[in-house]
C-alpha cells in the first residue's frame, strides 16, 4: 500500500515546484505560454493532490489494524513528526491551493505567483517531516528505548538523524526528475499530435535544461548517500552488492543470481576492483560481508539487488535520454524528430519505476528491523493478527485503491488530451502557434509577448 501511496508524493512534490518555475517566469516574461502551461499542471496537480491526501488517509488505518505494537512503540517520537507535517504542510498546501485553482482572474499576478510558492513549499515541508521520520526509522538517533517504547531526549538529533539530510536531498531530487519526465512525456505527446505547439515546445526545452543540472545531480547525491549506507547500514550495503565475505579490492557485481542459502552468487559477472572504488572511493576499500551478522539479522538479498540495480539502470537511461534530448537541439531537430519524441513519451513513467525500486532497495534493505538495529518487524506487528484479518483488511485496502487510481489516471489522461489551450470555466484560448494571435483570459488585461 505505500508502494502505490510514494507514486503521488513522488509526482505532486516535482510537479508543485514545476508549476511555481512557469508561474514564475510568467510573472517576469508576461508571457502568456507560461500562463497556460501553469494552469494546465495545476489542474492536474489538484487531482493528483486529492488522490494523495486519500492514499494517505488509509494508512494510518493500516498501521492501526496490522502494526499496532509498532505504533504504540514509535509514538513518542513518531507521531509529533507527523503531526508537524500536518502543521506546516498541509494546511499551507490546503489553503494556497485554492488561491492557484481558483485566484487567476480575482488576485494581482504576484499575488498567484506566491500562492505557486507556498504550495510548493507546503509539498517541501511535507517531504521534510516524512522523511526526518523514515530517516529514523533507517538511523535512529535521540531517543532511547525502555520498556518496549521509544523515548525522546534530543529533538534535534531525532531529525537531523544521520541519514536524513541525504536521504532528504536523494528523494527530493529524485521526486522532481520523476515529474520532470512526465512533463517531458506530454510535450512529446502534444508535438506529435499537432496541439498546443507554443506550450508543448516551451514545456519541452525548458524541461530539458532543467534535468540537464538535476540528473547529474541526482547521481552525486545517490553517491552520497551510498556513503553514508556504509557507515550506518553496512548489512543493507553488502544485502544490496550481495557481498558474502569481508574484503578489500572487491569487484562490482553486474550480474548475479544471489542464493541466500548457500551464501553464494551464481552466474556471477563481475567488474575487478569498481566495487570497492565506487562504494568506498577507494580502490582498496573494504567491504563488510554478510557472513559477519547472524543469520536471523540479515536482510534478504535478491530482492534489494535486484530493485537497485534496476533503479541504477533505468537512472543512466533517463541520463542517456536528457544528453541526447539536449544535443538535438543542435540544428532545430529537438522539436522535429518523431522517433526522438516516441521515446520521450515511452520515458513518461521511467521515474516512477526508479522511485519504487529505490523505495524497495530501502525498506526492504533495513529488513529484519523496523527500527534499524532496535525495533524488529516481527515485534512491530498486531497481536493475535491472524492471516484472515490481514486478508481482511487488505482488500478493503485494495478495493480503494482499484477505485481511486483508475479514476484519477483516468481524469488526468482526460485533461492531457485536452491539452493547455482551455483554462478556468473551459475558455478557448488559442495554441500559441506560430502566427495565431493569444487572447487574454476575461478578467485579466496581460498582453501576450513573443
Amino acid at each position: 500500500m505505500i508502494a502505490w501511496h510514494i507514486l503521488l508524493p513522488a509526482f505532486t512534490v516535482g510537479l508543485a515546484s514545476y508549476i511555481a518555475v512557469m508561474e514564475g517566469m510568467y510573472f517576469f516574461t508576461e508571457r502568456e505560454t507560461y500562463f497556460r502551461i501553469s494552469g494546465f499542471w495545476t489542474r492536474i496537480f489538484s487531482v493528483s493532490f486529492a488522490m494523495g491526501v486519500v492514499s494517505g488517509i488509509i494508512m494510518p488505518f493500516q498501521f492501526g489494524t496490522n502494526w499496532s505494537r509498532y505504533s504504540d512503540a514509535t509514538a513518542n517520537v513518531l507521531s509529533p513528526l507527523f503531526a508537524y507535517e500536518g502543521l506546516t504542510a498541509f494546511f499551507l498546501e490546503a489553503a494556497f491551493l485554492g488561491v492557484l485553482l481558483f485566484g487567476r482572474s480575482l488576485v494581482p499576478r504576484w499575488v498567484h505567483f506566491f500562492a505557486a510558492l507556498m504550495v510548493a513549499s507546503g509539498t517541501l515541508f511535507s517531504s521534510f517531516w516524512i522523511l526526518a521520520a523514515n530517516s529514523w526509522m533507517q538511523t535512529p538517533a535521540g531517543a532511547v528505548l525502555i520498556n518496549g517504547r521509544f523515548f525522546p531526549k534530543d529533538w534535534t538529533q531525532i531529525i537531523f538523524n544521520p541519514s536524513f539530510p541525504f536521504r532528504l536531498g536523494h528523494t527530493v531530487v529524485g521526486f522532481y526528475v520523476t515529474t520532470a519526465f512526465v512533463v517531458v512525456g506530454v510535450a512529446a505527446w502534444l508535438l506529435r499530435h499537432g496541439r498546443a505547439l507554443a506550450e508543448a515546445r516551451a514545456m519541452l526545452s525548458t524541461t530539458l535544461w532543467l534535468l540537464l543540472g538535476l540528473v547529474p545531480l541526482q547521481v552525486l547525491l545517490g553517491d552520497m548517500h551510498g556513503l553514508n549506507t556504509l557507515q550506518y547500514q553496512p548489512a543493507k550495503l553488502a544485502a544490496i552488492e550481495a557481498r558474502w565475505n569481508t574484503a578489500s579490492r572487491v569487484p562490482l557485481t553486474l550480474f548475479a543470481i544471489p542464493d541466500q542459502e548457500h551464501e553464494t552468487n551464481r552466474l556471477a559477472i563481475d567488474a575487478p576492483v569498481l566495487g570497492s572504488l565506487i562504494l568506498t572511493h577507494d580502490s582498496n576499500g573494504t567491504i563488510r560481508g554478510l557472513k559477519e551478522w547472524p543469520r536471523g539479522d540479515r536482510p534478504p538479498v535478491a530482492i534489494p539487488f535486484f530493485a537497485f540495480r534496476i533503479m541504477v539502470g533505468i537512472g543512466l537511461l533517463m541520463l542517456a535520454i536528457v544528453l541526447i534530448g539536449n544535443a538535438m537541439r543542435i540544428g532545430g531537430r529537438l522539436f522535429e524528430s518523431r522517433g526522438f519524441l516516441r521515446l520521450c513519451e515511452w520515458s513518461a513513467p521511467l521515474g516512477f519505476i526508479t522511485v519504487l525500486a529505490g523505495w524497495t532497495t530501502t525498506e526492504v534493505g533495513r529488513q529484519p528491523w523496523t527500527v534499524y538495529g532496535l525495533l524488529r518487524t516481527a515485534d512491530s506487528v498486531s497481536p493475535s493478527l491472524t492471516g484472515a484479518d490481514v486478508l481482511l483488511s487488505l482488500t478493503g485496502y485494495m478495493i480503494a485503491y482499484l477505485v481511486m487510481f483508475p479514476a484519477g489516471a483516468l481524469l488526468m489522461a482526460r485533461i492531457v488530451r485536452k491539452g493547455p489551450e482551455t483554462l478556468a470555466d473551459d475558455t478557448p484560448v488559442s495554441g500559441g502557434r506560430p502566427g495565431q494571435p493569444v487572447h487574454a483570459l476575461p478578467g485579466t488585461d496581460y498582453e501576450d509577448q513573443p
